[in-house]
């Protein structure tokens, strides 16, 4: 029977004021009443309604259920799960696994962490079922130590784990995290001062102008305008899907045809895409475009070594500028008319940089997530740096350089895989200013596939580090302010570069984890919740529409942290691959100028046959064969596997199950889901498979 709940005695017992009151009557037929608390009269009447057996059997029966269905749908989930995983480790190509090489020793760091978890969750979960609760506050609790108290030798040697965990292993890893947690507030204190000062700029309406007619020259002949002589470059490599957009736009700019030079610089060494980039070369040779075709035989130093090669030709020495494209840009015909304008009567600039914009930013999850970070780097980051302290990191692309600057500063080096952040450097230290134009976007692809996006982030933080090693004398030594010195080791290298993976990953991947077996170390909720999340709210604020994938965002970017935590290590100490420079995949997605060329081709059959009539009969034959091979089916999709994201999924998800004993709501969640997100990447099911 249910317990009946009779609260008479407690109202009674908490309504009664004053003193109890006494009424005497004449009349002796009346006798003295006292008033203590309300008459029985008014009492409620105890009621044992009891309950049949048919009516106990269906509350059972519907207990029953409820908990049958919650089990079946653990059970469909977790079934589902082992079956995604076999299906990826029985069905992978003997290529599509990671290949670890030398970077072996952060992935055998993790799997000896886990084994460790797995070996201490089993011992604890055997504690918490023999009643051996004190881990859930050692503070408070009392642990036993007289012999009196001890059950058994298990027994013996849980409590002997209890004081090596609070004596020798608690002190050392609460050290560790209030020092990430330090280094965690300096990185948002930066990243907040950066977006107050994106604020300033839009509130001021400050940017970059130049006159509306910057080339107009009175003593000029013809039109009367004197254009600067522009060079205009785009290396590539291997570049099928996307070497004829690029060139495509880049032929179509608007400047004077006598004022400008394309260079295809060319580093293919599959012979049928020189074969497609040279006929591509000689359309627009023919329409009257001014362009040249270059390859080199010995591919070295990557793309740095390509744009060396290509400036030290002859006829660069007429030149004044030099704009630079990878295969992937598609400028708008006005991009130079935007750009080079700025140099006008500025002889100290020595770079020019335009934003990117993304054809395929809503392709996948991956491709929004990605535009995430790179709106924020370019409209707070580049923006606020362009401003305030004319100095940022090149982008490689997207720019104009003025050749002096880049000869003076020593032109392009071979010993990064960031040769854009190498010169940028080294032309601050040469005294040259930097411009960014917000207002000018030039459209690109970002990575579709987790594979290539994993590798241009690998290169993308180990070069820094090299850089760094490389270049910190020359920082010292130059003659340039001081605060301009601090500004490039502290922030720009240390903050930026190397403090941000290395607390995020050691903060959020290894001691969160580590904390949930040593509770004594435990990390306080604003640091797992809401400092991230306000992190991550300021990360979108360049782009609004993404908002609705905040969580995503924050557990991508933990998850990423794996990858730049290794290649920032990995540069700093020239460990595994890192001077390895691997082309990113392109998937050659078209912008609607490009769809409409691609109509206008397809309603003029002959233009093709026109354009390729200097072409002989042999390099038509090739043509063809190419022509044919491209209509051919698809190489077929796979999945890769990712060993180190695999292991962090599954410590994560077994330092979620040891929250759970501990009864640590904030952290089971956020080890969970964390979790989850490291096994879905592990198994390659976030954005496009590679073919």
């Amino acid at each position: 029977m249910a317990p009946r709940l009779d609260f008479s005695d407690w109202w009674a017992k908490d309504t009664r004021k004053g003193t109890p009151v006494v009424v005497k009557m004449e009349n002796p037929n009346y006798s003295v009443v006292e008033i203590q608390g309300p008459d029985s009269a008014f009492r409620p009447v105890e009621k044992s309604r009891g309950k049949n057996a048919k009516q106990v059997t269906w509350v059972l029966l519907l207990k029953a259920h409820r908990a049958v269905g919650c089990l079946t749908w653990f059970a469909t989930v977790f079934w589902s799960l082992l079956g995604a995983i076999k299906k990826r480790l029985s069905f992978t190509h003997p290529l599509g696994s990671e290949r670890l090489g030398r970077d072996r020793w952060l992935f055998t760091a993790i799997k000896l962490f886990l084994a460790l978890s797995l070996l201490i969750l089993g011992f604890e979960t055997v504690a918490y079922f023999r009643g051996w609760h004190y881990f859930e506050n050692p503070s408070l609790l009392h642990i036993p130590t007289s012999t009196v108290e001890i059950q058994s030798l298990l027994h013996l040697v849980y409590v002997g784990w209890l004081g090596l965990r609070a004596d020798y292993i608690a002190p050392p890893i609460k050290a560790l995290s209030k020092f990430c947690i330090v280094l965690f507030l300096i990185q948002s204190v930066d990243r907040l001062i950066l977006c107050l000062g994106c604020f300033w700029i839009k509130f001021k309406k400050i940017k970059p102008r130049f006159d509306e007619e910057p080339f107009r020259n009175d003593d000029a002949e013809g039109c009367g305008y004197a254009y600067p002589m522009v060079l205009v470059q785009i290396p590539m490599c291997n570049e099928r899907e996307v070497y004829e957009q690029s060139i495509s736009a880049v032929c179509q700019l608007d400047w004077p045809k006598d004022r400008i030079l394309v260079q295809v610089l060319d580093d293919s060494n599959d012979e049928s895409i020189q074969l497609l980039i040279k006929a591509e070369v000689a359309k627009w040779s023919q329409k009257g475009v001014n362009i040249i075709y270059r390859h080199r035989l010995v591919r070295t130093g990557y793309k740095a070594g390509n744009l060396k090669s290509a400036m030290s030709c002859d006829y660069v020495e007429a030149y004044e500028f030099v704009a630079i494209f990878d295969a992937d840009f598609q400028p708008n015909p006005d991009f130079l008319k935007l750009t080079v304008p700025h140099f006008k009567d500025n002889p100290e600039l020595g770079l020019v940089q335009a934003r990117w914009t993304f054809v395929n930013k809503d392709e996948n999850l991956l491709t929004r997530l990605q535009n995430i970070n790179l709106c924020f780097h370019f409209e707070v980051e580049q923006q606020v740096s362009g401003v305030f302290l004319n100095f940022f990191g090149f982008n490689g692309t997207a720019g104009v350089w003025r050749i002096k600057a880049l000869e003076e500063s020593g032109g392009w080096l071979e010993r990064t895989t960031v040769e854009d952040m190498d010169i940028a450097v080294r032309a601050h230290l040469h005294g040259w200013k930097f411009i960014y134009l917000n207002d000018v976007k030039v459209l690109c692809e970002v990575p579709e596939s987790y594979e290539a996006y994993k590798k241009q982030q690998h290169r993308w933080h180990s070069g820094p580090m090299q850089l760094f090693r490389l270049c910190l004398g020359a920082i010292l030594t130059s003659k340039i302010a001081i605060w301009k010195k601090a500004n490039l080791i502290l922030l720009f290298f240390l903050l930026r570069k190397l403090i941000l993976p290395f607390y995020s990953f050691t903060l959020f991947c290894i001691i969160l984890p580590l904390t949930m077996f040593v509770p004594e170390a435990e990390l306080p909720v604003w640091v797992i919740c809401y400092i991230p999340v306000f992190m991550s709210f300021l990360n979108l604020l360049p782009s609004p529409k993404s908002f609705p994938f905040i969580v995503p965002y924050l557990l991508f970017e933990n998850t990423m942290s794996v990858t730049k935590f290794n290649a920032m290590v990995s540069g700093l100490f020239q460990l595994g691959s890192s001077y390895e420079w691997i082309v990113t995949k392109k998937a050659g997605r078209s912008s609607e100028s490009d769809l409409l060329s691609i109509t206008e081709k397809e309603t003029i059959p002959n233009k093709k046959s026109q354009l390729l009539r200097g072409v002989s009969d042999s390099e038509l034959l090739e043509l063809n064969q190419l022509e044919e091979q491209k209509q051919k089916k698809p190489v077929k999709k796979i999945n890769k596997i990712y060993h180190k994201e695999l292991a962090l999924a599954f410590l994560l998800l077994t330092a979620a199950v040891r929250s759970l004993l501990a009864a640590q709501g904030v952290h089971f969640y956020f080890l969970m889901f964390q979790g989850v997100t490291f096994l879905l990447v592990g198994l390659d099911l976030i954005g496009e498979q590679m073919s």
